[in-house]
This record gives structure tokens, C-alpha cells and sequence, in this order.
């Protein structure tokens, strides 16, 4: 059997879920020993005692039959809506989740094992809910239920029905432990096509760009192939464990029906309760059987529910107790002392013994080759990646002492190639202040340079956006990204260079709206064009992850260091002095 103890935790949170099946079930164990009594009577009276058959115990009889089908009518429904609930309840903890491990998480998993976790992964745990634990609780009562009155009536048949029961169980869960690998397995072949494909969609426009499709599309197949073949070798697995359940079903209830015939020859048992136990020994092994046929479902819940909960014990930031204290609506001081990062997997740090310090107000410029470590350093900052070495220190508190979320309502982040979710463009400017007054979204996109064009599209604010933003030009999503960083108004305000490969036009209105933003704000600009660098109070140049050199800009010029060199490859020298 797959008892997944955390599913059934989550199955005794839901009210009522256990306490009704168990109901439900004693009720069926009740209906299924009064039928075959009154069937086990008919039969005596008519072939026994030569009777007419009483229409009352007809009447009874077929009572039983429509109040039995009423129950199994009943107990699905109701688990169907247990079930439901408790999909939705996960469903909503790994959303939560998910933010609250934000994009850190993320970048180290693919986008596809994630969606067929959180979709795929939650629908597996349909049938476990519906058809597998109910099962497995009716396994438990009607069996049980059945011994007591069979003792009662013949000790011999039922403790022949108590020995056979373990060695059932026993046959399940051997066939289980051989099919639990299989199942994940399978689940891991699920997982690794569902993202394949997704990035198969995504970059649907290079493979025709390069004529690669076909071999994407073999590439496909072969991974489809895989999941098919594993997948046939679960449901092997599954149709052999129903087989095996039912042979040995049926050589129990040979068993007792041999022993009860041999007895009723020899004026041992009498007739009435020996066709009574007759009747009732495929009845005990019938919830056996029915397990058996939902053995798949419990297999493939079980292994869902390993990526479920992988991605629910994760440690968020917010999880540890320490971090009482909310983050102040003014400038800080932001310090960085011996700073260093690495990467899960990477053998070198991204970071190493960064000390710095932006005071508040200021405008800091960071530069450097592509894989200095910029970004990097950015997102330590908001506390989407956390230093194991070192300390970022917030006006002298060390930044892991506040609560993450409330650090985050003090900064602004633009980045270099920011998205838009599908909606309006008034909703996507709202995300940064949702009580903002229709003034305030309008002053903050015509600071931003963004009004004009909003203004002579479609429905103005109220135009729709396409997935990531696809009917805007890469200066007009610059423009809605900086209103953002407007209308939250944030004291710290981060730029990672919004007017790298832009058109000049959409690069000199994005400069004037980044004039006007940094304003007053402790600003942070992440330099790749080193446009801006000349007016920063100080310049971080960063090169294998280390700051190799800070200060003005015509102070690093006079050095004729690190600084210098890159401007001149750059060959943007004369842009800038």
C-alpha cells in the first residue's frame, strides 16, 4: 500500500473528511452483513425448508441492494468534495509559496517541472483523495466488521478470514516497493518533458530562424517515447498487482469455501450460517480487490505528492523568527561588509569580500564586464539571494533581522528587461501602489515620459497587454517600468540600466525620466552602457566578482586603472568625459 503520511495529514486537516468516510463505511458494513442475511435466509427457506418466499424479506433485500449502490453514490461524492478542497487549499500553499521563495527559487528550476508540479502534480492527487484513501479506510471497517460476525456465528471461517488478510496486505506491499520507483520515474520523465516542451514553445523563433525545428521535433519524440515506455511499464506493474490481489482473493475464498463444504458434510456446521459465510467471504475480500484496482492511483499520488512537497519545505526568509523589524520610509545607510556569494553547483563565487558603503541619497554607478558579479549584487540587496559570508548591514542592522517583504516596500527595481503581466496597463502600473488615485498613476507615467504613448493607444490606460508585453516596443516597456518606480515612490531606488539597446530617441527620453527619479532616493545604477556613470557620487568597478576600484569618475580616470581600460574597449570614452 502507498500510505503517504503527509497525504493523509492533509486529508485529517479537512474536516469531517476521515470521521464521514469511516461513517459512510460502517454503514455499507452493516447494509452488506444484513443483505447477505436475508439472502442467506431466502435460500434456506426456499431449498432447505421448501418455503414460500416471504415478500417482506424481498422486499428487505432489495432495501439493502439500492441503499448499498445510495452509499457508494454518496461516499465518491462526498470525497469528491474533500478532495477538491484539499486541492485547492495545496494548490494556494505552493502559489504562496512559491512567492515567498521568490526569484531565487526560480532561477535554479525549470519553468516546465514547476507548471507540471503545481497543475499535473496537484490533479494526480484527485484519485488518491477520491477513490485511494477511501479505500483504504473502508479496508480497515468492513473487513474488521465482517470477522467480529463471522467468529460469532463459525470461529473456524474466521480465523481462516484473519490469517489470509495480512498475507494480502503482505503481497501489496511487496508489489508496492517494486512499483514505487517506477512511479517516480515516471513522474521525472513527466516533469522533464512538460519543461522541454515549454522551451521548445518559448524558442519557437530561433529553431525556424536556424532550421532546427525538425531535429526539435525528433528531440520531442524521443523523450515522448521514453515517458510512453515508462509509462507502460507502471501500468504493467499496476495490472500485475491486480492480478496477483485477485488470484489471491480467489484461492481465499476457495479456501473457506472448501472447509465450510467439507464441515456442512459432515453435520458439523449447519446449513444456514455456512451459506451465510459463504456469501460473506467474497465481501470481506472485495475492499482488497477494490484497493487493488486504485493501486495506480495511490502510486502515481505518492509520487506527485514527493514533488509537491519538495518545493513546500523549502526555508523562506520570512520563516525565521528573528526577522521582527520593518524597514523605515526614509534613505538608509546601506553597508556591505566582506560580502560574498556562490551559487548552488558553481565551484567559483560570484561575489567575493565586497565592502562598500551608499550613503543616503546618493547616486552609486556599478560597472564592469558582463559576469562581474553586478547583478548579483543587486539581488542581495532585495534579498532575492541571501550571503552565507558577510554581513549587508541597513542603518547598522544586519538586513537579516528584517522581514523581507517589508524591506522590499522600501525599494524601487527597475530592471533591464522588466515584465508585464497580462492585463491592462492601468493594473500593471497599480502592482507598485494599488491605493493610488488615477493623478497619481498619470503624474507618475508622465514623469516617466510614458503618458503621451498610452494616451494614443487603443483605450489609453485600459489597453490591454499581450503575454510579456509583446504589443509594446522595448523603449515603451522601459517608460511603464520606470512609472512603476514612480508611483511606489520607494526611498531606495535600483536601476539596472534601462537604456541598454534602445533606439537614441527612447534612450534620451528614458535619461530625462531617470534625472528626475533619482532624485532625493538612495539610487543604485547598474551601468552597462555607462551613460550615466559621469554623474554618480561614486562608481563601483567590479571584475571577477571583486570591487577592484571605487570613487568619482574622473578620480578612476586619473588612475588610468581597470576603469579607465574598460571605458576604452568600450570604446564609449568620449561619451562619457
Amino acid at each position: 500500500m502507498h500510505i503517504h503520511r503527509r497525504l493523509f495529514g492533509l486529508a485529517m486537516n479537512v474536516h469531517g473528511f476521515f470521521t464521514g468516510i469511516a461513517i459512510i463505511s460502517l454503514l455499507m458494513a452493516g447494509n452488506v452483513i444484513l443483505q447477505m442475511y436475508l439472502l442467506s435466509s431466502i435460500i434456506a427457506d426456499v431449498f432447505l425448508r421448501s418455503e414460500v418466499i416471504r415478500p417482506d424479506l424481498i422486499y428487505y433485500l432489495a432495501a439493502t441492494i439500492i441503499i448499498r449502490s445510495l452509499l457508494i453514490y454518496i461516499r465518491e461524492r462526498f470525497a469528491q468534495k474533500k478532495s477538491v478542497e484539499i486541492k485547492s487549499s495545496l494548490k494556494r500553499e505552493l502559489f504562496r509559496k512559491m512567492l515567498a521563495l521568490g526569484p531565487s527559487f526560480t532561477r535554479t528550476s525549470k519553468t516546465g517541472e514547476l507548471i507540471a508540479t503545481v497543475t499535473d502534480g496537484a490533479e494526480k492527487l484527485d484519485d488518491y483523495f477520491t477513490r485511494y484513501i477511501p479505500s483504504v479506510i473502508h479496508i480497515i471497517i468492513l473487513p474488521a466488521v465482517i470477522i467480529v460476525f463471522t467468529i460469532t456465528m463459525d470461529w473456524i471461517s474466521g480465523l481462516i478470514l484473519l490469517m489470509t488478510a495480512p498475507l494480502i496486505l503482505f503481497f501489496m506491499w511487496l508489489i508496492g516497493t517494486y512499483a514505487k520507483k517506477l512511479t517516480q520515474n515516471q513522474w521525472k520523465e513527466l516533469s522533464d518533458l512538460s519543461s522541454h516542451f515549454l522551451d521548445v514553445l518559448q524558442g519557437l523563433k530561433t529553431l525556424k530562424i536556424f532550421g532546427s525545428s525538425h531535429r526539435e521535433s525528433e528531440h520531442v519524440d524521443g523523450k515522448s517515447n521514453d515517458f510512453r515506455i515508462i509509462t507502460m511499464n507502471v501500468l504493467k506493474v499496476a495490472f500485475l498487482s491486480g492480478m496477483v490481489l485477485e488470484l489471491a482473493a480467489s484461492i481465499s475464498i476457495a479456501l473457506v469455501a472448501v472447509q465450510v463444504g467439507i464441515r456442512l458434510i459432515e453435520g458439523l456446521l449447519t446449513y444456514q450460517p455456512g451459506l451465510f459465510i459463504l456469501l460473506l467471504a467474497p465481501e470481506f475480500y472485495l475492499p482488497f480487490r477494490t484497493l487493488g484496482s486504485h493501486h495506480h492511483a495511490g502510486m502515481e499520488g505518492a509520487a506527485a505528492a514527493a514533488g509537491i512537497f519538495s518545493i513546500l519545505d523549502n526555508k523562506t526568509e520570512s520563516e525565521n523568527p528573528e526577522k521582527v523589524l520593518k524597514s523605515h520610509y526614509a534613505p538608509p545607510v546601506i553597508e556591505f561588509k566582506n560580502v560574498s556569494f556562490t551559487y548552488p553547483g558553481n565551484a567559483f563565487a560570484a561575489l567575493q569580500t565586497i565592502n562598500c558603503e551608499i550613503q543616503p541619497g546618493t547616486l552609486t554607478a556599478i560597472v564592469g564586464p558582463t559576469g562581474a558579479g553586478k547583478t548579483t549584487f543587486a539581488h542581495l540587496l532585495l534579498s532575492y539571494l541571501r550571503s552565507k559570508k558577510g554581513q549587508i548591514l541597513i542603518n547598522n542592522i544586519p538586513l537579516e533581522q528584517f522581514d523581507p517583504e517589508e524591506w522590499r516596500k522600501s525599494l524601487a527595481y527597475v530592471p533591464q528587461h522588466p515584465h508585464f503581466f497580462q492585463g491592462t496597463i492601468l493594473q500593471n502600473l497599480l502592482m507598485a501602489n494599488a491605493q493610488a488615485q488615477t493623478e497619481q498613476v498619470i503624474h507618475a507615467a508622465k514623469e516617466a515620459g510614458a503618458h503621451h504613448f498610452i494616451e494614443n493607444m487603443p483605450d489609453g490606460y485600459q489597453t490591454r497587454l499581450d503575454e510579456n508585453a509583446v504589443n509594446l516596443s522595448g523603449g515603451e516597456k522601459q517608460r511603464l517600468a520606470i512609472a512603476r518606480a514612480f508611483l511606489k515612490d520607494a526611498p531606495v531606488l535600483i536601476l539596472d540600466e534601462p537604456t541598454s539597446n534602445l533606439d537614441p530617441e527612447s534612450e534620451q527620453l528614458i535619461s530625462e525620466a531617470m534625472e528626475r527619479i533619482i532624485e532625493n532616493r538612495s539610487t543604485l545604477v547598474i551601468a552597462h552602457r555607462l551613460t550615466t556613470v559621469r554623474k554618480a557620487d561614486n562608481i563601483l568597478v567590479f571584475n571577477n566578482g571583486e570591487i577592484a576600484e571605487s570613487g568619482k569618475h574622473n578620480e578612476l580616470i586619473l588612475k588610468k586603472g581597470i576603469y579607465s581600460g574598460f571605458l576604452e574597449t568600450s570604446g564609449i570614452t568620449n561619451r562619457i568625459k
